[in-house]
């Protein structure tokens, strides 16, 4: 049996500072039609929720990079890898879930244990411009600030290939989540062309 990290985990366990922005984000949602989540990298291929509704979507201002560090999940203290976030400017084409009103507040409060374990994320509410012509949407996303420790900065192809090569983490390579980010943005119709040049990089140097 796969051990679930989160089946024990409680809010009140997290860092002040991830309990006062979940209060904040709180604060803010409007919970008319329920929890709105933008999905960028490993949420879209597993959300740990089923979504009442799923739809292409764009948020302008914010674009996906591969940038930021894992020190467990997709790495280790020793060899830390690599995952997604959104980072401030351009923008960026991802997965837009509707929640259930009912399953909102739950479903939340999962991620929030999920992604804000060490507070490092900055979560937003930010506008998302569905791919149907629904219009826009206030949705839930995780976005990080250049000022963050977690953030790596800009990487050489050396370094990057170093880190696909040898990174890996409780939930398995850097490799893995990288090549399984561009397959499940094409299944989408949705070809990013940093992500596809890092894995062309990748193929090239036989990875």
């Amino acid at each position: 049996m796969i051990h679930d990290p989160l089946a024990e985990a409680r809010l009140e366990d997290l860092p002040a500072h991830s309990q006062a922005l979940l209060q904040a984000a709180e604060r803010q949602w409007d919970r008319e039609h329920g929890l709105m989540m933008f999905a960028y990298g490993s949420l879209m291929w597993n959300p740990g929720f089923e979504p009442a509704q799923t739809l292409v979507a764009r948020v302008q201002g914010y674009h996906r990079a591969l940038r930021l560090r894992s020190l467990v999940n997709r790495g280790s203290a020793e060899q830390p890898g690599l995952v997604m976030t959104l980072l401030s400017g351009g923008s960026c084409r991802g997965l837009l879930y509707r929640v259930a009103p009912q399953d909102s507040e739950a479903t939340l409060h999962r991620l929030w244990l999920r992604e804000m374990v060490v507070g490092t994320y900055v979560p937003r509410w930010l506008d998302c411009q569905c791919a149907d012509g629904l219009g826009t949407r206030k949705a839930l996303a995780f976005t990080l600030s250049r000022r963050s420790p977690g953030w790596v900065g800009d990487l050489a192809d050396d370094r990057l290939l170093h880190i696909l090569r040898h990174a890996r983490g409780r939930y398995g390579t850097t490799l893995d989540y990288l090549t399984r980010a561009v397959t499940c943005l094409r299944e989408h119709g949705i070809h990013d062309r940093a992500l596809e040049r890092q894995l062309a990089l990748a193929r090239s140097h036989g990875l």
